[in-house]
């Protein structure tokens, strides 16, 4: 059986073994991450900061080929750099086009992507391109799962800390300003703890990948959720299934697991709308019926 000889290799094999403890960390911290950035109206941040992030992959090697090695076994370091180059990019033109802020990410995706293609032609190593474009946690090291884990705790210790002012600059920047937030300082804060994150998911799932795996379990929770901490917790379950089933999708018919999870996310999406559809349909007819 294909689900039987899954489950046993699951804990079996070391590479499934580190997918699956990628994939439970990354699955509650996407959607985290996600539900903040959905709250903004930033949810093309995470392509934006992706692409950006893939030009500090593509510095490390081109670095690497003057025989700094490097660079080219831990190329994440430049990768988070250039996110938090990205986001501080994307800041400074949402601050100067106040009335058009998406402009902002057009320019930095736009830069990002025209600097990754420089560097990774100059690097003659655009064969490692599809690697960071679509990601595989399968193919995942003890060095990054442990990297994944402790900026898990990061992030967290920083919503523990800090979790109710960064929701109300996310909600309301003016009642913010109000009650006596710096704005400032926790749009900064959200943007490196943002930019962290996607760092951390290229390697997984994958530049093209990386704002669906924070966006769409959110955008399913979205459909049942009644507040945003029970959508925040819905949204961790509809990933965590994702990744579970995705994890077996590419095992099982050897597909790029990244574009599996992303899958799964998207078929759960169309099913929790029609469940949604035919629940309201069917309290309007009980309504109609009592009057």
């Amino acid at each position: 059986m294909i689900t039987l000889s899954f489950f046993q290799d699951l804990f079996q094999q070391d590479f499934m073994l580190r997918a699956l403890l990628t994939g439970i960390i990354l699955g509650a911290l996407a959607p985290l991450i996600g539900s903040i950035v959905v709250v903004r109206r930033l949810s093309f941040i995470a392509d934006t900061l992706g692409h950006f992030s893939l030009v500090g992959i593509s510095v490390s090697l081109y670095i690497s080929t003057f025989g700094i090695s490097f660079f080219l076994e831990k190329p994440l370091y430049l990768g988070l750099l250039f996110s938090v180059i990205g986001g501080l990019l994307i800041e400074l033109f949402r601050r100067s086009y106040k009335n058009y802020k998406e402009i902002s990410m057009v320019i930095v995706i736009s830069l990002g992507s025209a600097m990754s293609a420089i560097f990774f032609s100059l690097a003659k190593k655009t064969g490692s391109l599809y690697q960071y474009l679509f990601g595989s946690i399968l193919t995942v090291t003890n060095y990054y799962l442990m990297l994944i884990f402790i900026t898990a705790i990061i992030v967290l210790v920083l919503f523990m800390l800090f979790g109710k002012q960064i929701l109300s600059v996310s909600f309301d920047e003016t009642t913010a300003r109000f009650l006596g937030i710096n704005v400032n300082l926790f749009q900064f804060v959200f943007m490196i703890v943002l930019s962290m994150v996607v760092s951390v998911l290229l390697e997984s799932v994958g530049v093209l990948l990386i704002s669906s795996m924070m966006i769409i379990p959110v955008a399913s929770a979205m459909r049942f959720g009644w507040s945003y901490r029970s959508t925040l917790i819905i949204s961790i379950v509809f990933s965590e299934l994702s990744i579970l089933l995705g994890l077996w999708l590419a095992y099982s018919f050897i597909i790029p697991s990244g574009a599996a999870i992303v899958s799964v996310n998207v078929l759960i999406l169309l099913i929790v709308s029609v469940i949604k559809k035919l629940v309201v349909k069917r309290n309007i007819s009980k309504l109609d019926q009592l009057k």
